[in-house]
């Protein structure tokens, strides 16, 4: 990609070095401009991190972050830092019920071949032991009639319409509930239907690559470990542990001036890649503009979701699996880190609670109690084994919700400032609030400031294509 000219070359700074930030990083160092990446933090990533758990010795994710074929722009991240090769990517998912019955899911074949989209997966869905022929009948039900696209500007929740297509209860809460409700990390009554149906087209429908699920091969922030070189070879720096108060502009020098408490920074446009509720509080130390109140009002109607992990490492190994889907208790999901994470050794499972805030709030001890107790229910090997280190996560801003109209809420990538840019997950990106909304945001954000200095770029990587019979289906 050619750069801007190297005689004046533009500079920017990115406020807030998580996904968002990183991905605008790197796309606007890549066109040619000096980039200054601004984090409060003394490390990259955000909510999708890692670090050193002073309480086990260990460095742990702040919860285990998935990513699917269909997610292009983060991707497109790991391939412009050099990093995709560290992802581990499966399309087979088990699950299981508590007392041990496994039911396994993924693309099925026939004969050499795989079966065309949307077929692929439903031979092993229709033979899963963790729905009755009531449940799969109801599943193929809402699959045929979401085959076709929920109109975006629908306010229907996704609980209202499960219950207006013949939802059974098994279906509910072994598929609904579990699958589709932790992944958009709220409960069913709280997601706009267009939501959940994109990520049933997308993970189940539009091709079996789509669907694929990678999983990172080493701790989270070991991603992002090209970062600063990839910006330093293009004439950009980091400041990592820099709190930014506020920003003024200079119409007549045409100018950013960002303080921190340490001192203060000047760019020729900014780009703030925070979570909703930072972006709210720097607004006030913004200056005035037409149009700040409205983003003010739009960043309210925002809400949390928590995401719980537990962390156990045991004198021995539990499961052969490397991750599992967990029925009918309130933890959901096993990840054998172990045997995930090159070079950890011994023998780490963790677990995750997503979509519920009764979790959230329970006590250290009796979350981790609980989760242990449920874990032995689908593998009772955990009986026999010594625990030896424990900790437990509780990421209560690790998402934001979806709700019926909150599209209305999500700003573009522009903003009410001359020369400033909004990017983060919770701004209009078509997605939910997953690692691919925040580095789609990023590239929107670049691509936007590239185009006002008459330098249009393309960033965006386009989502996959549709394959076998769902080409046909518009």
């Amino acid at each position: 990609m050619r750069g801007l000219p190297q005689n004046s070359p533009k500079t920017v700074i990115v406020i807030g070095a998580g996904v968002a930030g990183m991905s605008a990083a790197c796309a606007l160092a890549q066109a040619g401009l000096h980039v200054q990446l601004v984090e409060r933090r003394g490390y990259l990533g955000g909510r999708a991190s890692s670090y050193l758990h002073p309480g086990v010795n260990e460095v742990i994710d702040n919860c285990q972050h998935v990513l699917f074929g269909c997610c292009t722009n983060l991707v497109g991240f790991y391939k412009r830092i050099g990093v995709a090769e560290r992802i581990c990517w499966t399309s087979n998912m088990t699950m299981i019920e508590p007392g041990g019955r496994r039911s396994p899911l993924g693309p099925s074949r026939l004969g050499p071949l795989g079966l065309p989209a949307p077929l692929h997966g439903l031979p092993n869905l229709m033979a899963a032991h963790a729905f009755s022929l009531a449940d799969k009948f109801a599943l193929a039900r809402a699959f045929t009639v979401l085959m076709r696209p929920v109109p975006s500007d629908s306010t229907e929740s996704l609980g209202h319409w499960l219950r207006r297509n013949g939802q059974t209860q098994g279906a509910l809460d072994r598929f609904w509930r579990l699958v589709i409700a932790s992944a958009l990390n709220a409960e069913i009554d709280q997601i706009a239907l267009p939501y959940a149906a994109k990520v049933v087209r997308e993970l189940f429908m539009n091709s079996a690559f789509a669907g694929s699920m990678g999983m990172s091969t080493v701790p989270l922030s070991a991603l992002y470990e090209g970062v600063p070189a990839f910006l330093k070879q293009r004439g950009g720096s980091m400041h990592l542990n820099t709190r930014v108060e506020s920003a003024s502009w200079n119409e007549a020098l045409a100018e950013w001036t960002v303080c921190t408490r340490t001192g203060q920074l000047i760019s020729d446009f900014v780009v703030v890649a925070l979570p909703f509720e930072a972006a709210e509080a720097l607004l006030p130390h913004l200056p005035p503009a037409e149009g700040r109140e409205k983003l003010a009002r739009q960043l309210e109607q925002h809400e949390h979701w928590p995401i719980c992990s537990v962390h156990l490492w045991f004198d021995r190994e539990i499961t052969e699996l490397d991750h599992a889907v967990l029925l009918d208790r309130e933890i959901h999901w096993m990840y054998n880190q172990s045997r995930l994470q090159t070079g950890r050794g011994g023998h780490y499972i963790e677990l995750v609670v997503s979509a519920t805030r009764a979790f959230a709030a329970l006590p250290r001890e009796e979350a981790i109690r609980q989760a242990l107790s449920e874990l032995a229910e689908f593998f009772p090997s955990v009986n026999e084994a010594k625990l030896e280190k424990v900790a437990l996560v509780k990421e209560v801003r690790a998402t934001f919700g979806v709700p019926p109209g909150i599209d209305a809420s999500r700003p573009t990538a522009l903003s009410p400032w001359p020369g400033l840019y909004l990017a983060g997950d919770w701004t209009a990106t078509g997605w939910p609030s997953t690692m691919e909304s925040a580095a789609r945001s990023g590239h929107l954000a670049a691509e936007a400031l590239c185009l006002s200095i008459g330098e249009a770029r393309a960033f965006l990587d386009p989502d996959l294509k549709p394959q076998g019979l769902m080409r046909l289906i518009r």
